[in-house]
């Protein structure tokens, strides 16, 4: 049964061609043909009825006001962001080298493989961030420092501290964790600089896994990089799990324990199923791939029901809440405005005694969510009422919310934030709670262009564009870096 029709990639000429999502046996198929190299299909959702479900959660953004390109090929070969573009950037990521001190076989970008040095200077990089602060209505908050390998870079610091004078109030580092396992100085420098969280891969807690996915063994350097980071008294580790089908597959629920067990540095666990680029065939791609819905399956499998399948819910399903924040400050909010089918999530609570309590046991979502729906319509239609008669709906709106969340510390944290809109209560929100969050990015193979419309993760480059995730790394990245790069036999070290 065809559920919609869309576009796609071939993956052979990378051509965009028609495609239709297809419910088939249980499962969701996307399904496509190239004139030239014939049909594909690949799975799109393992599970037809958690497909449907999702997707009532679709909320689209505005975009932005001032796009930096204009449609002239069609999306995603304009991507800038174009006029086309139904959401904001809510994630910036700036690739700062692609020089990196492992070899990993699953890389998006390695200096020693391609041949080529991309190594943007620092008022380069200034220009990209402050590319991104410059988005309207809503300016970029938060950005990650991507590669390659960011901390290969001496001068990350002092880059650390250029995005904090630009505005930004999140910064992340993406890193495989050698250098701060073994540079304890380094790591307090990146601390001292105002960095917020390292976004540190983390594929499981067996050294097989860092040799299969890897080429070596890395279980002991994420160890000494944690503790490193403790000795710093910093919460400030985002674990992120490349997850691959019959390699780390069965590790879901030891990482998410590992995570529980050192809540004072660890903040989140993002688990990424792995993305195929190249000519990875069928039979590669069947055993290895998997789902979303499959991961949300594995969580509550390997946590023994503990964080149940129904707990997960996909990231749009928070756009209500930035309305509602909007609708109360009367100014633009960030809106996490992406694809249903791009990521997932849930909250889990920590006590003291490191036992965990999944926040749904805690809230009502749905309920609450309702509430807060209605609630931002409400504040939106009577905007021009006097002051105090607006704050006796907001209160009333509030306590109906509260009436849905039943721990009285998470009841204030949550309220204060819908009240405030304000950086500080959300980072409040999160002291003692542990994100589990899915993130699954595209290939060639499952490209679906209405995802890419919606994407909020977005690379700012040095020719002044802006462009999201998928498209950049499926169709822009190789053009964008052999333009602005040296070759490797010309050059040593740039800083």
């Amino acid at each position: 049964m065809k559920l919609k029709e869309t576009k796609s990639l071939c993956p052979e000429c990378l051509r965009i061609i028609p495609a239709e999502l297809i419910e088939e046996n249980g499962r969701v198929k996307i399904k496509k043909r190239c004139s030239e190299h014939g049909e594909f299909e690949e799975i799109y959702w393992n599970n037809a009825e958690h497909y449907k479900w999702v997707m009532r959660f679709q909320n689209d953004g505005e975009g932005i006001e001032n796009p930096r390109t204009k449609r002239d090929k069609g999306c995603p070969f304009d991507c800038g962001l174009c006029e086309e573009h139904k959401s904001h950037t809510v994630l910036g990521i700036v690739d700062v080298t692609n020089r990196c001190n492992l070899k990993c076989p699953i890389c998006f970008a390695n200096a020693d493989t391609s041949g080529y040095l991309y190594e943007p200077t620092k008022e380069q990089i200034r220009e990209m961030l402050q590319n991104l602060r410059n988005n309207k209505p809503v300016p970029c908050y938060a950005f990650q420092f991507s590669g390659g390998e960011p901390t290969v870079r001496d001068d990350l610091p002092e880059l650390v501290r250029i995005g904090k004078e630009l505005g930004f109030l999140y910064i992340m580092v993406d890193t495989n964790g050698v250098r701060i396992a073994n540079d304890i100085k380094y790591l307090k420098a990146l601390k001292d600089a105002g960095m917020d969280a390292f976004y540190l891969q983390f594929d499981g807690l067996d050294d097989e896994i860092y040799r299969k996915l890897r080429g070596a063994n890395l279980l002991n350097t994420k160890l000494r990089a944690i503790e490193n980071i403790r000795r710093l008294e910093w919460r400030c580790v985002v674990l992120v799990v490349t997850l691959v089908k019959g390699v780390n597959d069965d590790q879901v629920g030891g990482i998410i324990k590992f995570a529980v067990e050192n809540s004072d540095v660890i903040t989140c666990v993002n688990f990424q199923p792995i993305s195929f680029s190249g000519r990875a065939n069928k039979i590669e791609r069947e055993k290895k791939r998997i789902t979303t819905d499959e991961f949300i399956d594995l969580v509550e499998k390997q946590t023994k029901g503990k964080i149940k399948r129904e707990y997960f819910y996909p990231v749009p399903s928070m756009v209500p809440i930035s309305k509602f924040i909007e609708a109360n400050i009367q100014e633009p909010t960030t809106k996490l405005s992406t694809h249903p089918c791009c990521g997932v999530g849930t909250y889990i609570i920590i006590d003291d005694n490191n036992n965990y309590k999944p926040i749904n046991e805690i809230v009502d979502v749905d309920r609450f969510l309702d509430v807060i729906q209605h609630g931002s319509e409400e504040l939106r239609k009577r905007g021009s009422i006097s002051t105090g008669t607006k704050l006796k709906l907001l209160i009333n709106l509030l306590k109906s919310s509260a009436k849905n969340i039943n721990d009285p510390r998470r009841r204030e944290l949550i309220l204060n934030l819908l009240k405030s809109g304000e950086y500080d209560d959300a980072a409040k929100f999160h002291e003692n709670a542990i994100m589990i969050g899915c993130m699954h990015f595209m290939d060639p193979w499952n490209f679906d262009i209405e995802r890419v419309q919606r994407c909020v993760i977005h690379y700012s480059l040095p020719d002044g564009r802006i462009i999201p995730f998928c498209s950049y790394n499926n169709l822009h990245r190789e053009a964008v870096e052999k333009r602005f790069s040296i070759p490797l036999n010309k050059t040593s070290t740039r800083q």
